[in-house]
């Protein structure tokens, strides 16, 4: 019985002691978040600690929203950081769009936040932009094309070199378009523009009605960026592409008329050869038939058909018949 009071004071002692090693552990950062009028409870330090957050992180967030005018509540912050967030500059972008005027909460920024996560991109920037304008060049000299190339009606060839002009929008910055968007949007447009020229000469003498035209289509719609205006930094003359394209198709017409000439060519020698062939086979008939005479005469006279006075007769037409014909042809004795 004398021992039960032991008993019990000893664990009393050891959570009075935990308790106090706990308390001492927190006693700075709960006095600074006092101190700058942003409290926060010593249960909401340690379920920050069980919780595997860095409360200290957490506490100096709070402070820095407080002190801007936001009432950001530490639950909130540690919330984003185990979602996967930058906590810091999320603060800071929330910060420095109040100070700019912008309608920003807390939610849209951590959303913004998350969505730029693994890029090259950040909430702070986005702000930043909203704020200050950023310069988009057209076409990026990342891809490594310096102009955007159309072709106007009369063939000539028109390098441009834009520059855009853009402002983040933050309510459309989560699941909008991105830079590339609005580069490719830009440069069909300049291209479908100088493509509608009559003349490579209107693009020259007004080049900003490239801008006008390209601007007024709204290719901002359903991107992260509002455009506020699209300059024309360089035009240049290119090649005559409408020559070049005439001049490759005289050259196809020529190859098919040559390759349809050679046809007819090859057909004509096809059809030479064959009556070639055919000559050569009524020059057999005529020769086979000629053979056939000396053996009918013989024939003839043996079988008593044909005299011998006849057969003489027979030769003494065919030497006149000769003779005739040297006379009438002299030139075939030379």
């Amino acid at each position: 019985m004398n021992n039960l009071p032991l008993i019990i004071l000893v664990p009393v002692a050891i959570v009075a002691f935990v308790v106090f090693a706990v308390f001492i552990s927190f006693i700075g950062v709960w006095l600074k978040a006092r101190l700058n009028g942003a409290p926060v409870s010593v249960l909401n330090l340690l379920g920050m600690r069980l919780g595997g957050v860095p409360y200290n992180l957490v506490v100096d967030a709070r402070i820095t929203a407080v002190k801007a005018g936001i009432p950001l509540e530490a639950d909130r912050v540690a919330a984003h950081y185990l979602a996967g967030g930058n906590v810091v500059p999320t603060v800071q972008a929330l910060v420095a769009a109040q100070k700019a005027g912008i309608a920003l909460n807390w939610d849209r920024a951590c959303a913004i936040d998350l969505a730029t996560k693994g890029s090259n991109k950040s909430v702070v920037e986005a702000v930043r932009t909203s704020v200050d304008p950023k310069v988009i060049d057209c076409p990026n000299p990342d891809s490594g094309r310096t102009t955007i190339d159309g072709v106007a009606k009369d063939g000539i060839q028109v390098k441009v070199k834009a520059r855009v002009t853009v402002r983040s929008h933050l309510d459309r910055f989560v699941g909008g378009a991105k830079e590339d968007t609005i580069i490719a949007r830009v440069g069909e447009g300049i291209v479908s523009t100088i493509g509608s020229a009559e003349s490579y000469k209107q693009v020259l003498e007004s080049p900003d009605s490239i801008s006008k035209t390209v601007l007024a289509r709204g290719l901002d719609v359903g991107s992260a960026f509002e455009i506020l205006s699209i300059d024309i930094a360089d035009v240049d003359v290119g090649e005559n592409v409408g020559a070049k394209l005439q001049e490759a198709q005289a050259e196809a017409n020529k190859n098919m008329a040559q390759a349809q000439a050679e046809i007819r060519r090859a057909a004509a020698v096809a059809v030479e050869q064959e009556m070639r062939a055919r000559v050569q086979e009524m020059q057999a008939k005529v020769v086979e038939a000629q053979a056939q005479v000396p053996l009918a005469m013989a024939e003839a006279l043996r079988s008593g058909r044909l005299g011998v006075m006849d057969y003489y007769k027979l030769e003494n037409v065919q030497a006149d018949s000769s003779m005739r014909q040297s006379i009438a042809h002299p030139e075939d004795k030379k």
